[in-house]
């Protein structure tokens, strides 16, 4: 058996041009967000907030990426992956740092979560948009 793993891991110059990408498309679609990149222990690597962005949606972004690299998929999913057992859903939902609606995307390298992004200031579906445009600069081959 062997004692070591290979291990993937998001650069921070992957993370860059994902969040600069998550903005631009933003900016495509006439709204300022804030764009967060964690790596796969949720530890933030990249961060941008667009000119005109809604300062508390900065946190909310970061938020949306942690859950989904916590929960290991669409932070929009989590509420309804958890509507069937109210109790359990209250107590996540009301944790600090968890963001149960649409903006954050895992990132995966195949099977492998590496890493998440999280996008905030604009609708629901608009973060949804603006966080795959982020990933979909990234070379995850």
């Amino acid at each position: 058996m062997s004692a070591t793993t290979k291990t993937l891991r998001l650069t921070a110059e992957a993370a860059l041009s994902a969040v600069h990408a998550a903005v631009r498309h933003g900016r495509s679609l006439g709204v300022s967000v804030n764009a967060c990149v964690v790596d796969a222990g949720a530890n933030q690597i990249a961060f941008l907030r667009d000119d005109g962005a809604f300062l508390p949606s900065g946190d909310i972004a970061r938020d949306k990426a942690r859950t989904s690299v916590g929960f290991g998929l669409p932070s929009g999913k989590l509420y309804e992956v958890l509507k069937g057992e109210p109790d359990v859903l209250a107590g996540i939902v009301n944790r600090p740092g968890v963001a149960a609606f649409p903006g954050g995307l895992p990132i995966m390298a195949g099977d492998h979560l590496i890493g998440a992004i999280g996008v905030s200031g604009a609708s629901a579906e608009q973060d949804d948009a603006c966080a795959a445009a982020g990933i979909s600069t990234l070379d995850l081959s």
